[in-house]
């Protein structure tokens, strides 16, 4: 069942004083033609600080919600250690700049440098999902990611 793929990095994320931002690679530059008509987009990324073997090992956490059950399998969270570090996010773009290759973004929950794999416009009709279910522990989390940026997160998180 097991076998090996080549991920390509198109770009790092940048977070620093001048906000937050992916800037990709030269060669991929002409991929952000008619992304500047999507208000959001979903950014594949590598949790680089946790691609080592110990955290690649983890698959169940002590606690990892400040309100939630005392253990969670690995699946059920939003840890960077995991089987495969990749990550998810979807953010909302600010500006584009084609010719330098820059996507701006409102926010991000990754850190400066975090390597981007890919990037995928956010459509409503295959990525909103009108009423998700989850744990009760969680239900007071913000219903989008609009309302999440108020949120106190770091309340939330023992990881």
């Amino acid at each position: 069942m097991e076998n090996n793929f080549t991920v390509k990095q198109i770009g790092v994320i940048c977070t620093d004083e001048n906000g937050f931002r992916i800037e990709l690679a030269p060669k991929y530059r002409k991929a952000l033609i008619g992304l500047d008509n999507f208000s959001y987009i979903n950014i594949i990324w590598w949790f680089d600080c946790c691609d080592n073997k110990t955290d690649r090992s983890v698959l169940s956490e002590a606690k990892p919600y400040t309100k939630g059950p005392d253990t969670l399998g690995t699946f059920a969270t939003r840890s960077p250690q995991r089987p495969n570090p990749i990550a998810l996010s979807c953010a909302y773009v600010t500006y584009i700049d084609a010719d330098n290759g820059v996507v701006g973004l409102a926010y991000i929950d990754a850190d400066d440098q975090s390597p981007v794999l890919d990037i995928k416009p956010y459509t409503p009709s295959l990525d909103r999902v009108e009423e998700a279910g989850g744990p009760a522990w969680c239900r007071h989390w913000p219903n989008n990611v609009e309302t999440s940026g108020n949120f106190d997160w770091e309340s939330e998180f023992n990881f």
